[in-house]
């Protein structure tokens, strides 16, 4: 039987660079003058992997997504994975806004990434999802190069991780 080379496509955030991330966000907030005498709280929730801001106005949430966004850009989290739902009143005359750690390849996107894939015709590659993540294999490496190059050029939504090169 010939050697069949393979590859994992998978995306997700190291909750732990979120965390540290979060933690000089915070600090960075204590000390900024504009965030003086007003109340500005980012929550991880770890296991559900969604992050919630609450402060007092918009332009507050708008600079505390830009310090957030400096932050997770430091730390090399992907900005890609992060989803920011529609910001909403809470209580207290407060703004929330809840955002979402992607952790894994849906179904709809492990089927697109698949059929991109079996569009590319390249001969013997051949894909399969596997939970939340899909494995390429091939007889030549080459052909594997090629497929991660053309799924770098297109834009998918999230940050796509190839691991388990073998």
């Amino acid at each position: 039987m010939a050697k069949s080379e393979s590859f994992d496509i998978t995306t997700g955030c190291d909750l732990q660079e979120v965390d540290n991330a979060l933690n000089q966000a915070r600090r960075e907030l204590t000390n900024r003058y504009d965030f003086k005498g007003v109340r500005a709280d980012i929550e991880f929730e770890r296991d559900t992997g969604s992050i919630t801001i609450y402060t007092e106005e918009q332009f507050h949430l708008d600079a505390i997504w830009s310090v957030l966004v400096s932050r997770f850009v430091a730390r090399k989290v992907p900005i890609e994975n992060v989803e920011r739902a529609e910001p909403e009143q809470a209580a207290g005359g407060t703004i929330r806004q809840v955002l979402k750690l992607v952790q894994g390849i849906d179904a709809d996107t492990g089927r697109a990434i698949n059929k991109f894939i079996k569009e590319l015709k390249l001969k013997r590659v051949q894909s399969q999802i596997q939970n939340e993540a899909v494995r390429v294999s091939a007889p030549k490496r080459d052909d594997l190069q090629l497929v991660i190059s053309a799924l770098r050029e297109k834009d998918w939504g999230m940050h796509l991780n190839f691991g388990n090169y073998r």
